[in-house]
């Protein structure tokens, strides 16, 4: 009774014609077969894989070819069958070659002694699906890898335990300065001023014990060649080769902090400006103002005289203070331009 009704193509490589029927006969037992091929020998077994076929679910490898045996066989075998599970069927006992085997690449290590069609049945099935889970996370190491490297920020993964880099991203090398192999040599305390350790100090903290942490912060970092930046840093909790890790997002915020404060600056010259309009230039056109209409009620000459003098003095005092505010105007025309050039430059360091 067949007790798998998915279909599978299988290569089976062995030279006994006895043994290969008994294989044969578990594998109908208990598997749907779609495609059964055989080899027996290395060299044809060679050319079968060889000649761009990729569609064996599974592949069951005799050890003792009379062409090629044991670990050399295994070898060359595993290396035609990247995508395709290898379960080696053999007469060795030995269990430290059996761990071997495995450390190889293959699959499972079945003894043809104590075979069965339930034992075999279940070697293809645990195989063929740790294949497909193992693909699936290899592929999605291989987009995390893509993003990771083709990510146009810089971006790191270091070690929880250590801080050491465990990798880096080409952004960052290009952004920092470092080589790949100085940031591998390196810990996070490397590209950061003295100044800024009890801050990291405090916010790893935060980190350790927890099984996954999103966190975000500016922090003060150091490049290779001394300048100083100021970093916005994304962090997440990951595992990184079987290790406690980080991985790091890190946007240089220099520019964009410099234009804040530049704009911060501009707005305090307005507010000058606009208190010496509403105070300063009030006080000698109120004065005046007072003596134009006293002027008016005089008829003596040397009285008039005497206020026109007076009016001169606020005139000049006036003229004094619009030269003051067209002095600062221009200083913060000048600012003005720039900021403008200093985001424009901003602008272009983002795209």
């Amino acid at each position: 009774m067949v007790a798998n009704k998915v279909s599978f193509n299988i290569l089976v490589i062995e030279d006994n014609p006895g043994d290969f029927a008994l294989v044969e006969e578990f594998l109908i037992g208990e598997i749907e077969i779609g495609i059964l091929t055989r080899a027996k020998t290395f060299k044809e077994a060679k050319i079968i894989l060889s000649s761009g076929r990729s569609d064996f679910d599974i592949v069951l490898l005799d050890l003792s070819l009379p062409d090629k045996t044991g670990i050399p066989l295994i070898k060359e075998i595993v290396a035609f069958c990247i995508t395709t599970p290898v379960i080696v069927l053999t007469g060795y006992s030995d269990i430290d070659f059996g761990i071997k085997s495995l450390s190889l690449g293959i699959s499972d290590y079945l003894l043809k002694d104590e075979l069965t069609a339930m034992s075999l049945y279940k070697s293809i099935l645990y195989s063929t699906e740790r294949k497909k889970v193992a693909s699936a996370l290899e592929e999605s190491e291989k987009k995390y890898s893509e993003l990771f490297h083709m990510s146009p920020q810089p971006m790191w993964v270091f070690d929880l335990d250590t801080l050491y880099f465990l990798n880096v991203n080409n952004a960052a090398i290009k952004h920092y300065g470092y080589s790949h192999e100085e940031f591998l040599s390196m810990t996070i305390l490397d590209i950061r001023p003295i100044s800024e350790l009890p801050k990291m100090e405090k916010a790893l903290k935060l980190c350790y014990g927890q099984e996954q942490l999103i966190c975000q912060g500016n922090f003060t970092h150091r490049k290779r060649n001394g300048e100083i930046i100021q970093v916005d840093i994304q962090s997440n909790i990951i595992q990184y080769k079987g290790k406690n890790a980080m991985v790091i997002l890190a946007i240089d915020v220099t520019e964009r902090l410099n234009y804040i404060k530049a704009i911060e600056a501009q707005n305090e010259k307005l507010r000058e400006i606009s208190w010496i309009q509403s105070h300063i230039v009030r006080a000698p056109l109120a004065r005046i103002m007072g003596l134009i209409q006293l002027f008016k009620d005089i008829d003596e000459e040397d009285e008039k005289e005497q206020m026109l003098d007076y009016v001169l003095i606020s005139a000049n005092e006036l003229d004094e203070v619009i030269k003051g505010i067209t002095d600062i105007t221009k200083v913060a025309e000048d600012e003005k331009y720039q900021k403008n050039g200093l985001l424009l430059q901003y602008a272009e360091n983002e795209e």
